[in-house]
């Protein structure tokens, strides 16, 4: 099993990474600084991509892959039951044509 970053310090560099290479971030939704759950809407030009998390594979890593809905109008139902029955999930908006290659540099 790997080690994982503390949720909080995993948003904060996301975000920083992001801006940095001239995208913009959002938190949507606030979870737990240390052990919440991570969902993450990448965009393209305000334009919505796929909904991705960080799970368990079987050996025990941790990989990113799509989660929910493709259809963007009801990702926000589908978050909204997340929220509920996870109130330590973090929810963030990556808006950058980069988004998906930064995530998997910084948490990967």
């Amino acid at each position: 099993m790997t080690a994982r970053l503390a949720a909080g310090i995993l948003v904060s560099a996301l975000i920083r990474r992001v801006e940095n290479e001239g995208g913009s971030a959002a938190v949507l939704a606030r979870g737990d600084a240390t052990g919440g759950a991570l969902l993450i809407q990448l965009a393209e030009r305000g334009v919505p991509g796929p909904l991705i998390e960080r799970v368990l594979d079987r050996d025990g890593n941790y990989v990113w892959g799509p989660t929910g809905p493709q259809d963007a109008a009801q990702r926000a139902d589908y978050i909204a039951r997340r929220r509920k029955s996870d109130p330590d999930l973090w929810v963030l908006e990556l808006d950058s044509t980069h988004a998906a290659r930064i995530v998997a540099d910084v948490a990967g």
